[in-house]
């Protein structure tokens, strides 16, 4: 347990935590939407500091993270906890456990050993994912201090749902973030997510702005967001406001491993296929299918001459380009190596 960094007092010992989007006002014994942040006695409390629910190996790939450090392995750590409630939710059992159990359950390991497994592993990266790292942000921030002294890169993979005032403190730390980009209407978010559209939105135009590598992913749900206006909102928001050279991860549903929408089927291929078609004819430089290996729509051609780059299949990955350029006609493929 940890003091939170970004909280104000209010009067009768309520406190208003800044940590987030939702900007809760918690009153004394309570905890905010995450679950994991709670008022005691008038002070803010992060419960899940130094406490990981989770801490492996994985390729970046399976972030995704297609055009930053490509083919590495990145350190990946997580705490319980989320500030959304999304019915599609494939790691709900730790994302939204202490909401349901009400307990706080991790393993004790401190910044420190975070930074000393990666650097003993040889793992060029560390990332804060598989729930959201801004409810953990005490945890992850020291960790990224940390990781930046010793030479690591410091990702997320999140849900953008920040605060401002989260993003002045993470970003002199951080080096790329894949954000879930789950919609692109405040329906879906309110009826799915229980949250809204426009603090993501904010986040990625604030990360762009600051020059970080930006990918984004969109886990496909049949009946709530694979629709053609959907699919354009989102080509256009990406080409328009982040730049054609982001990459647009178009992920498929499986409703058997979800938290609440095992009554829907699985995403079709060819959906997938329609997004991607539009994504391309919007103008996006790089579009990519997920969660259906071998298609060679999760490759990475020349957006210039479409000679073959990086060939990916259930994350073996062979590279073909030559330091980030076009092994044909030396086009730059925007990866950061």
């Amino acid at each position: 347990m940890k003091e939170a960094i970004l909280y104000k007092k209010l009067t009768g010992k309520k406190v208003q935590c800044l940590n987030c989007a939702h900007y809760c006002i918690i009153e004394d014994k309570k905890r905010g939407i995450c679950g994991v942040r709670e008022n005691q006695d008038g002070k803010l409390y992060s419960l899940v500091y130094g406490k990981a629910c989770a801490i492996n190996i994985d390729p970046i790939e399976k972030k995704p993270f297609f055009h930053f450090l490509p083919g590495s392995q990145s350190l990946s750590i997580a705490t319980v906890g989320c500030n959304f409630s999304c019915l599609n939710c494939q790691n709900w059992t730790i994302s939204q456990a202490p909401k349901i159990f009400k307990r706080i359950k991790g393993e004790e390991i401190s910044p420190e050993k975070i930074v000393e497994i990666a650097l003993k592993n040889h793992l060029p990266s560390i990332s804060y994912t598989y729930t959201e790292p801004a409810i953990f942000s005490e945890y992850a921030l020291e960790t990224m201090k940390i990781a930046k002294e010793k030479g690591l890169k410091n990702n997320w993979v999140t849900n953008g749902f920040w605060s401002k005032e989260l993003f002045e403190i993470v970003y002199p730390y951080l080096d790329a973030a894949n954000v879930d980009l789950k919609g692109f209407n405040d329906e879906f978010y309110i009826k799915v997510c229980g949250t809204r559209l426009q603090p993501v939105l904010d986040t990625l135009i604030r990360l762009k702005k600051k020059k970080f590598w930006v990918e984004i992913t969109t886990l496909v749900i049949p009946t709530l967001n694979d629709d053609e206006k959907t699919f354009r909102g989102i080509a256009k928001f990406i080409k328009e406001e982040l730049g054609e050279e982001t990459p647009w991860h178009i992920s498929q549903f499986c409703g058997a491993i979800s938290w609440k929408l095992q009554n829907l089927s699985d995403t079709p291929v060819e959906t997938l296929k329609r997004a991607y078609k539009i994504g391309k004819e919007i103008g996006l430089k790089y579009v990519y299918t997920g969660n259906v290996p071998g298609l060679p729509t999760e490759d990475t051609f020349c957006p210039k001459c479409n000679t073959l780059c990086i060939d990916r299949t259930n994350y073996i990955i062979h590279r073909h380009d030559k330091n980030g350029k076009c092994p044909r006609c030396g086009a730059d493929l925007n990866i950061i190596n």
